[in-house]
């Protein structure tokens, strides 16, 4: 179903009245006040509708909504609506009876807030209708909307402000996806539990170099050879065992 297919209803008012006028006399408008307006031709409800572009006046019964009369509107203000010169609330309508015979009606709305929404309506219908007229055209020729210019106009130029950008610090990237180098050296590690710790590095020496060392300490008056090769105890042994020796080694039997 095309979007023609669809009727809208714009606004809906209870009460408005129908005027007999008379013709148009001059080029100045029409005057409400040339009008019996104590004695309406007809009363009833007023909706406004809209089918695609167009918008409809339709006055009808109050109560079973019969159809009194209709004026199709193609634009506002216009030839089909028009405000008279001396009141906000009264206009002229050209209605149509679908064959090709028309005429001129007053309707008039007894509160002026009901006037202003007659109004307002059918502003807002046809600024609609412009708005999609021109969103029409600028679908098919893109290039007729305006464009935005990024350029740079003769004679302009940019600054741009480093004063305040530091430099990253750290290894490079490829140096810090490089494996760590192990160390050279002899790993040290502390001997297991229960195990016995290695002999002292000058017994793993060999015999000739203990040798050379010893003799260096005799040189120095390291060590001395006893006089005799008897038992240096043997007069702790005889103190021990006879009393006439306890004077002269000064040792005590206990």
């Amino acid at each position: 179903m095309a979007d023609s297919d669809y009727e809208s209803v714009l606004c809906v008012k209870p009460e408005v009245h129908v005027y007999r006028i008379p013709p148009r006399s001059s080029n100045r408008g029409y005057r409400a006040a040339e009008w019996q307006l104590d004695q309406p031709a007809w009363s009833g409800r007023l909706r406004i509708t809209s089918r695609g572009k167009m918008a409809y006046i339709k006055l009808e019964d109050k109560t079973s909504g019969e159809l009194f009369a209709q004026a199709p509107v193609e634009q506002f203000p216009g030839m089909a609506v028009e405000s008279v010169a001396d009141s906000s609330r009264y206009f002229v309508i050209c209605i149509e009876d679908g064959n090709g015979r028309r005429a001129f009606i007053g309707v008039g709305f007894a509160d002026r807030g009901d006037a202003f929404d007659f109004n307002v309506a059918l502003q807002d219908h046809f600024k609609w209708v412009k708005q999609q007229t021109e969103f029409a055209k600028q679908a098919q020729n893109p290039e007729t909307g305006p464009k935005l210019d990024l350029g740079f106009k003769e004679g302009q130029t940019i600054k741009i402000n480093i004063a305040n950008m530091k430099k990253k610090e750290g290894p490079p990237a490829a140096a810090a996806g490089k494996p760590r180098p192990l160390s050279s050296g002899p790993s040290l590690l502390p001997p297991p539990p229960g195990s016995k710790a290695p002999p002292p590095q000058s017994t793993l020496q060999p015999a000739a170099h203990a040798a050379a060392n010893a003799a260096t300490l005799l040189d120095l008056g390291g060590f001395s050879e006893p006089a005799s090769s008897t038992d240096t105890w043997g007069d702790f042994t005889k103190a021990a065992g006879s009393n006439g020796s306890q004077s002269s080694s000064g040792w005590v039997q206990f």
